[in-house]
C-alpha cells in the first residue's frame, strides 16, 4: 500500500509539473529586449524605462508558441501608460524590439481588446462598460489569455472581453510584453502562470 501511495503521489507530481510551464517560460535567458527597460524577478516581469520613449518596444520570448494559457495580475503604475501582451507574433525590428501581431491590450479605453499591432489595427474591441465595472485603473487587475487554434479568449477580472475565432490568427509566434510610446510609465506583471497546451498534442 505504501508503494502504491508513493507511486500515486509521484505520478501526481509529474502531472502537476507538466501542467505548469511557468518556470521554463520565465527563464531570463529565454527573453530579449532593451535590457535597461526590463527585469524579471521570480514570477514577475517589470517594464520601467528611465524616461519617456518615442516608439513601442517589447520584452520578447525567444521561443514560439501555438496553444497556451497565460494568467497574471497587471498594474499600470498610477494608471499611466498603455501596455499589452503580444500573442503568436513576430519581431519586426530587432534593433528596437518592435513586434507585429495580435495584442491583448492593457490601457485606458482598451483593456481586454484584441488589437493588431502592425497587423491591421483593432481585431475585436472589448465591451468597455462590462470591463470598466470591475476595472481598478491604478491597482492590480487579473488578466487571463487562452489561445487554442484560431480561438482567443481574454478575461479581465473574470469579465469575458474576447472569446471567438479569428481567421487571420497566425499558427504560432512569440509572446511579448509591451511598453507603449508616450509618457514615462511602469508596468508590472506579477503572479504569472503559463501552461503550454501544445505539448500534450
Amino acid at each position: 500500500m505504501r508503494f502504491t501511495l508513493c507511486l500515486s503521489l509521484a505520478l501526481l507530481g509529474v502531472c502537476i509539473s507538466q501542467a505548469d510551464d511557468t518556470a521554463d517560460f520565465l527563464k531570463k535567458e529565454n527573453w530579449e529586449g532593451i535590457s535597461e527597460y526590463w527585469k524579471v524577478e521570480g514570477n514577475t516581469v517589470i517594464g520601467a524605462p528611465p524616461a519617456a520613449i518615442k516608439s513601442n518596444t517589447f520584452f520578447c520570448s525567444k521561443a514560439k508558441y501555438k496553444d497556451f494559457e497565460l494568467s497574471f495580475k497587471v498594474q499600470l503604475k498610477d494608471g499611466v501608460g498603455n501596455s499589452g501582451v503580444q500573442i503568436r507574433s513576430k519581431v519586426d525590428d530587432p534593433k528596437g524590439f518592435v513586434v507585429a501581431g495580435p495584442q491583448c491590450d492593457i490601457g485606458a479605453g482598451y483593456w481586454g481588446s484584441l488589437y493588431g499591432e502592425r497587423f491591421g489595427g483593432m481585431m475585436k474591441e472589448a465591451p468597455k462598460d462590462k470591463v470598466n465595472e470591475k476595472l481598478k485603473p491604478k491597482e492590480f487587475n487579473d488578466y487571463y489569455i487562452k489561445v487554442v487554434g484560431k480561438k482567443v479568449t481574454i478575461k479581465v477580472n473574470d469579465v469575458i472581453a474576447v472569446d471567438q475565432e479569428f481567421e487571420k490568427m497566425p499558427e504560432e509566434g512569440i509572446i511579448a510584453f509591451q511598453l507603449h510610446s508616450g509618457p514615462k510609465m511602469e508596468v508590472t506583471f506579477k503572479d504569472i502562470k503559463f501552461t503550454n497546451l501544445s505539448k500534450s498534442k
